[in-house]
């Protein structure tokens, strides 16, 4: 083999690492904001080392994809350091070494509790930040019979593995001898009750804990983890000042490593690459709903991604959120002020770059849009305005039934709920470090790329539907949706028919967003079958259809290319009408003229009639074909909602087991459960 070979194959064997690892070897952090705990405790990441030196007797752990789990641990942390007087540290899993973690009783002897906030992935996987916890469990770990801990598990309850996580992780530690105190904690996303779910552990449990480990409780009040120093003497345009940039390399790239990191990144959930918005346009047909197809142009950076894979987007709020909660903190006249940010406890990290500005900061960093909690409104009751909003408060907080009635069932947001309990009265006296430790940080929103990486080699394309639903006399609006009609009504010039209900600033920090959307890609295992031959079922209603579309186009890449033996594609799509929301409706007939007899499209309209005909309709209708596909090895996707729709696939091809096989219905799931286990059943579904 020459050097020619090895150097080939290297380069081939770093590209498996960099994909399978999705980037983490090589992910560089380039903003303070997000430094290790390494940076703070001299360079150290054991976990027994950083404990003794910040003199903390408690740990909270999460494990965390999307952010959630991030959020209840700190919101835990919190709590319970300040309700028993017990100095708490967080971290992320990743974030520590376990080396000594089985002598951590040894170690510190007035140690108290380990906690446990763990989300549940994909198919009942562990988060990507906790994987290698539970390497550390199987593998290295003997004897945890000193440890006392607690568990809170989130998962979806519309998914198989509900909450998969949370179990193996109680299973592993009381394997190893620790002891649970209470009961696992289960928050159901799928019901939409996470945070009651939360609460009713919570509280239950603490008081459990202060039992069990002869605690004294406190009256629980707020002690902030954060300084907030205003500094008058910095100009809003000086360019140490973040006002929501990616990171600090955008503000003014000038050395050559700053000018080569807006191309090469690399760029991963920590920093995203800020992509062209090529065009964008309306799929619908309709004047109230909208459905937004996008174009992100990659040519420019090395940034790849391979067909099935999720785009994250990182948006911004929009104008009216942001303004409204700047008001009712009575902090409009200083939105503009430039602000820095200091941690009063060594352990824990800055949320966002420093120093920045009060509107950046609800702008671009915090979740300001979404429901508020019952936990929220309780922890906030200390500021209130009056005596008057005090009562109020009091009563909905400790009653989840006046909460529902008041805030839950008008989607009410965080500035809505403290308007409607004040009366419209400022709530000034609240802290700005309490509104950033105690609301959840902006996460990305992903979505299923509806290209092909072999036919867009340099684009990914988007498909998202707009989330605006009226409640009363306003609108429940998506974050990431509304922006991308906003976009899509900028680029396109279109007209005042096209009425907004939120709107952004387009032109971002700098005028650096310009037709311009933070991004990254998140690896994904929703993949074609790696044999071409093998043929396919895709069930995907609505914007479901996204990931359809790429495999679409990929299988027709490959026919160009030359590969006449393509396995048949059979393709389940549903709407409303043919008329309003049927999406890329002349792409499907341009697909099929193209595949010819190897690709099959079945509609079914759930308003075009008196019957609702929906996509689990059909397929039983085509029993016989879909069980002759899955006989010659076929793969079979669905995607699109996992609380109805996905459930009543599954269901519905138990029924085509039982009728076409004549099996019992006991069998018949057994066969639909080794689909699963053979990779041959995967799901796309929120």
């Amino acid at each position: 083999m020459d050097v020619l070979d090895l150097s080939v194959l290297l380069a081939i064997l770093l590209a498996l690492i960099a994909y399978f690892s999705k980037g983490k070897l090589w992910a560089a952090n380039n903003d303070d904001s997000n430094s290790s705990l390494k940076s703070n405790l001299n360079n150290t990441n054991d976990l027994i080392e950083i404990m003794k030196k910040s003199g903390k007797k408690a740990v909270v752990f999460y494990g965390s994809q999307t952010g959630t789990a991030e959020d209840y641990a700190l919101k835990f942390s919190k709590e319970f350091q300040s309700k028993f007087k017990i100095p708490t540290m967080t971290t992320d899993l990743a974030d520590v070494s376990f080396e000594n973690f089985e002598n951590i009783k040894n170690e510190i002897p007035d140690f108290q509790l380990a906690a446990f906030f763990m989300a549940t992935y994909g198919e009942g996987e562990p988060t990507d930040n906790a994987v290698e916890f539970f390497d550390y469990l199987k593998n290295e770990c003997d004897d945890l019979s000193n440890l006392k801990y607690i568990c809170f598990g989130l998962g979806n309850s519309t998914y198989e593995f509900y909450n998969e996580i949370g179990k193996k992780t109680v299973n592993e530690l009381n394997s190893k001898g620790a002891t649970l105190l209470g009961n696992l904690g289960l928050g159901d996303d799928g019901k939409g009750s996470m945070d009651e779910d939360y609460l009713d552990w919570k509280d239950n449990l603490f008081d459990l804990i202060k039992d069990k480990l002869n605690l004294q409780e406190q009256t629980v009040k707020y002690e902030p983890s954060i300084q907030i120093i205003e500094n008058f003497e910095i100009p809003i345009d000086d360019l140490s000042v973040s006002l929501g940039e990616p990171n600090s390399n955008y503000i003014n790239p000038k050395s050559e490593n700053e000018i080569n990191y807006l191309k090469t990144g690399p760029f991963d959930h920590n920093h995203p690459y800020l992509a062209p918005i090529l065009n964008t346009k309306e799929l619908f047909n309709s004047n109230s709903r909208h459905c937004i197809h996008a174009e992100l142009d990659l040519s420019n950076t090395n940034l790849k991604y391979s067909t099935g894979d999720h785009v994250a987007i990182w948006p911004s709020n929009s104008n009216e959120k942001v303004n409204k909660l700047l008001s009712i903190l009575g902090l409009t006249e200083k939105k503009d002020l430039v602000i820095s940010l200091k941690t009063l406890d060594e352990t824990i990290h800055l949320p966002f770059p420093t120093p920045t500005t009060y509107e950046t900061v609800l702008r671009h960093y915090l979740e300001i849009s979404g429901s508020v909690s019952r936990q929220f409104i309780k922890s906030i009751s200390q500021f209130c305005p009056n005596e008057e909003s005090k009562i109020l408060i009091d009563e909905i907080s400790n009653d989840k039934d006046i909460y529902h009635k008041t805030i839950t069932s008008k989607y009410y947001n965080i500035s809505d709920a403290l308007e409607f309990i004040s009366k419209g009265i400022k709530w000034d006296n609240v802290p700005f470090s309490f509104i950033i430790e105690s609301i959840a940080k902006l996460q990305p929103r992903y979505y299923s790329i509806s290209s092909s990486s072999s036919m867009e080699k340099q684009t990914i394309h988007i498909t998202a539907v707009v989330e605006q639903q009226k409640i009363d006399e306003t609108y429940v609006t998506g974050v990431t949706t509304n922006l991308l009609l906003n976009i899509k009504k900028n680029q396109n010039k279109d007209d005042d028919s096209l009425k907004l209900i939120d709107t952004f600033d387009l032109e971002g920090p700098r005028n650096k967003f310009h037709n311009k959307l933070p991004i990254h890609i998140r690896r994904s295992t929703f993949k074609l079958p790696s044999n071409p031959a093998i043929p396919i079922i895709m069930i995907g209603p609505g914007t479901g259809a996204a990931p359809f579309r790429g495999f679409i186009r990929e299988k027709i890449k490959q026919l160009e290319n030359g590969n006449e033996n393509l396995g048949e594609i059979l393709f389940f799509f549903g709407c409303r009408n043919s008329t309003e929301d049927f999406i890329y409706k002349d792409e499907w007939i341009d697909y099929s003229k193209k595949l010819d007899k190897k690709f099959k499209m079945i509609t079914a309209f759930s308003r075009e009639t008196d019957k609702k005909v929906y996509v689990q309709d059909k397929l039983l209708e085509n029993s016989s074909k879909v069980v002759e596909l899955l006989d010659k090895g076929a793969f079979f996707y669905v995607c699109g909602d996992a609380a109805n729709m996905a459930r009543g696939v599954q269901n519905t091809l138990v029924k085509i087991y039982q009728n076409e096989k004549k099996v019992t219905q006991e069998l018949a799931l057994t066969m639909a459960k080794q689909l699963r286990v053979n990779n041959r059943y995967q799901e796309d579904v929120w």
